[in-house]
């Protein structure tokens, strides 16, 4: 990445890797604040067309410790980058200006949201590229396109609420903590689409009412619900579980 510089609203990334600079989005003035990655987004923004990769190893081991909780971040990234570049590259049917102001907003997060991911995990650690299966998703139509991507967001809100206490570096918790709260701005924004003007947004099947908190499930409990989206066999195996 080139060396910007330095100006208010740069969050600084672990390792020394460079500022990411902060910017909002249109989607974003009624759903919250999002810690954006401005250069990043210009950068991917040629993205246009399914994402294609080359042959991936059929077993994709995660690793252990921050690395794995990264990686396991990233595979997840990678899958939500695929599935809404796809849905933006061949739109349903009837798909109205605001679903697609909102889900190409969405797609250019997840797309920041995985390059972070590749640029923060150094090469030797880092997880090939997941080659996706989405072949039980009819792109064409609306509903099996949100209700796709309804399990997707919800997956991955609940998925970093149940890394997060994994994570060791303070820094990256809070990178993650940044994080999730977009993905579940995703994920009330995708609700509403299904159902407007509903208490859906917020769910009782995603927040508990006795406390208000958004579900939590750990990689065990991910991994097997985002597994029939991957090509890839994906392990899980050597990540920390306290």
């Amino acid at each position: 990445m080139n060396n910007p510089e330095k100006q208010p609203g740069l969050t600084t990334l672990p390792g020394g890797l460079e500022p990411v600079a902060v910017g909002r989005r249109l989607f974003l003035r009624y759903s919250g604040a999002f810690v954006a990655g401005s250069a990043l987004l210009a950068a991917c923004k040629n993205e246009e067309n399914p994402i294609t990769v080359s042959p991936s190893p059929t077993m994709v081991d995660l690793g252990s410790g921050d690395i794995g909780i990264l990686n396991y971040a990233y595979a997840l990234e990678q899958l939500e980058a695929a599935f809404y570049t796809q849905v933006m590259t061949t739109p349903y049917g009837g798909m109205s200006d605001a679903e697609r102001t909102i889900l190409t907003d969405i797609r250019d997060h997840e797309i920041i949201h995985r390059e972070f991911f590749k640029a923060a995990i150094p090469a030797a650690n880092r997880i090939a590229d997941l080659t996706p299966n989405f072949s039980a998703i009819n792109f064409a139509d609306r509903t099996s396109v949100l209700n796709t991507a309804k399990t997707f967001e919800d997956l991955g809100v609940s998925a970093y609420n149940g890394a997060g206490n994994l994570l060791k570096d303070v820094n990256l918790l809070l990178l993650a903590g940044k994080i999730v709260s977009v993905e579940a701005r995703h994920a009330a924004v995708i609700r509403d689409l299904l159902n407007p003007k509903s208490a859906d947004f917020a769910g009782d099947d995603v927040v508990t009412p006795a406390n208000g908190l958004d579900v939590v499930r750990k990689p065990v409990q991910v991994l097997p619900a985002a597994q029939p989206f991957v090509r890839n066999t994906i392990s899980g195996a050597n990540l920390p579980t306290v």
